[in-house]
């Protein structure tokens, strides 16, 4: 089938499973073997070149501390300064590109990122981040394809359209010009498909971009920017570097250049950044775009018609699923009193089923924690509840680092609903439930929207229409991803396009049009084919 412009209307990337005895399997085992071998120079990649500096950080997967898999080059700010003069320096080519031209560089990386780059690709992200092969497959290539493809078709859609209306003798249009400048993509650790959708969602509407990836995701990133070489992508429109947070900064937000800032990360760290923008702001061409996805405080409420295994099932997967470490995953849970034992022996028998190690081992639904700084930010989290009255050890609480960053996965019972679990993104493998009256479910939606600052994801339990209903009204300010009758976590490209409000982010849904309006500008053009010869009005006649 074919879109706007001809273009083929997307589907979504099969998932391949990775059972025992598929091709799949094979080819990701030895991918993950070929790795394991080698230890990748990772250099940054400024105007098409590969930079080294001979400064470099060593590589380790967060659940085999002694076993190096890379380094990676440090830069510093002259890389910083070089990488805007070589995105700056390749945006008049790449502008001036033909659409078609630029959508044919991404449906391409798309296809090598779901063919040949498959088993590489996930292996790199199960490796560096610690992904089970499912997380990685969803995450690396299926959701990254996923962006390429419909984004690409979103963009058609958006040059399609046009003023609804030509008067006779006139012809309106718009032209959707890419940014004037370059645009700063901060990627996180979590997730591969982010690290690759912020900077080309932004270079496929035209704009040239500097890319920074946390440092625990680089090693995944160099086969990203391995793939987009491949694709196409010409020397400059995309520039990886490596440089800590104040330097990048310090260039990027004081540079006339600047256009604006795509991001997914912290909250704490959005804030200072849209602070610093607002401070320089006298100093920019255009006022910067500052799209971002920020922190979660994701919720799970329960009434009391609701299945108490599905509920089980439904904590289970959105609370656990690569160690807790998304923004979307279940953080606080609501449980009515009537169905919290049923749902405390069923969630406590998946628990107990779930095996934890390194991602290399397939039978391992829990891997580890993406590095040292988080480990102990969660265990601190797991000493303090264990040390406080209000809060019940339901399972786990047990971690260790001998090895690799592992942190057992823990559920905790809190008698206040207010504990600082319930209301501080922890950003690991720890959930906290509060048990209310089951007699008291509109009181406890008002609870659930005032707990906690983020309003990203969440969702509503139960087979109650009117309760069902009642939630989704009562708590639409409270999630910009809302769910029934399923966790609140695993957004699709194309079904659920991804983003939030309130501490969560800018709202600027990721997988969605909307996204690529924020890297365009517009520009209105009238066309008078007759233009007029005189300046009186039909009004200034003599009667």
């Amino acid at each position: 089938m074919k879109g706007f412009f001809n273009v083929p209307i997307p589907v979504n990337e099969p998932v391949l499973s990775y059972a025992p005895g598929s091709n799949e399997r094979r080819e990701l085992k030895a991918a993950i073997s070929e790795l394991r071998k080698q230890v990748i120079d990772i250099p940054m990649y400024i105007g098409g070149k590969e930079v080294r500096t001979g400064k470099t950080r060593d590589i380790f997967p967060p659940h085999d501390l002694k076993h190096q898999i890379g380094k990676f080059h440090l830069g510093g700010k002259t890389h910083v300064e070089a990488a805007i003069k070589a995105a700056l320096a390749a945006k008049p080519k790449w502008e001036a590109l033909t659409w078609e031209q630029r959508a044919a560089v991404f449906l391409k990386a798309a296809e090598l990122i779901s063919g040949k780059y498959r088993a590489k690709l996930n292996a790199a992200t199960m490796l560096a981040q610690s992904k089970n092969p499912f997380q990685a497959e969803i995450d690396a290539v299926c959701e990254l394809a996923d962006f390429l493809r419909f984004n690409t078709a979103y963009m058609t859609e958006i040059y399609s359209e046009q003023p609804p209306y030509n008067p006779k003798g006139t012809w309106n249009r718009l032209e959707y010009r890419p940014l004037e400048g370059f645009v700063f993509a901060l990627t996180p650790f979590n997730f591969t498909s982010i690290a690759g959708n912020l900077p080309t969602s932004a270079a496929l509407m035209g704009n040239v971009v500097v890319w920074k990836p946390a440092f625990t995701q680089i090693y995944s990133a160099n086969v990203l920017m391995e793939i987009f070489r491949e694709a196409g992508i010409p020397d400059g429109v995309i520039n990886l570097i490596y440089t800590d947070g104040p330097t990048t900064g310090e260039v990027i937000f004081s540079h006339p250049e600047f256009a604006g800032i795509h991001f997914t990360g912290s909250t704490g760290v959005f804030q200072s950044i849209w602070k610093e923008i607002g401070n320089n702001i006298q100093h920019y061409k255009s006022y910067p775009r500052i799209v971002g996805e920020t922190g979660g405080k994701d919720f799970v409420m329960v009434h009391s018609s609701a299945n108490a295994d599905e509920v089980a099932t439904a904590l289970a997967r959105g609370a656990f699923e690569f160690q807790g470490q998304k923004c979307s995953a279940a953080s606080r849970a609501y449980i009515p009193s009537n169905l919290w034992k049923d749902v405390k022996k069923s969630l406590t028998a998946q628990l107990k089923s779930m095996k934890m190690g390194p991602a290399e081992d397939f039978g391992n639904f829990i891997n580890a924690v993406i590095d040292e700084k988080s480990f102990n930010k969660i265990a601190k989290y797991i000493d303090n509840a264990k040390k406080s009255k209000d809060i019940e050890l339901v399972y786990g609480g047990n971690y260790d680092k001998k090895k690799g960053y592992f942190i057992e996965p823990t559920v905790l019972l809190s008698k206040n609903p207010k504990y600082v679990t319930m209301c501080e993104e922890i950003f690991g493998p720890v959930l906290t439930i509060y048990v209310y009256d089951s007699k008291k479910y509109e009181e406890t939606l008002e609870l659930v929207d005032t707990t906690s600052p983020y309003a990203l994801t969440g969702c509503i339990m139960g087979q109650d229409r009117y309760a069902l209903d009642l939630a989704t009204e009562k708590l639409k300010n409270a999630a910009g991803n809302f769910y029934i009758n399923d966790k609140p976590t695993g957004a699709v490209v194309g079904q659920q396009p991804f983003g939030g409000a309130r501490a969560s982010g800018t709202n600027d849904k990721a997988g969605a049009k909307v996204n690529l309006l924020r890297w365009v500008s517009q520009r209105t053009i009238k066309e008078t084919f007759s233009p007029p010869t005189d300046y009186k009005y039909p009004f200034l006649e003599k009667e």
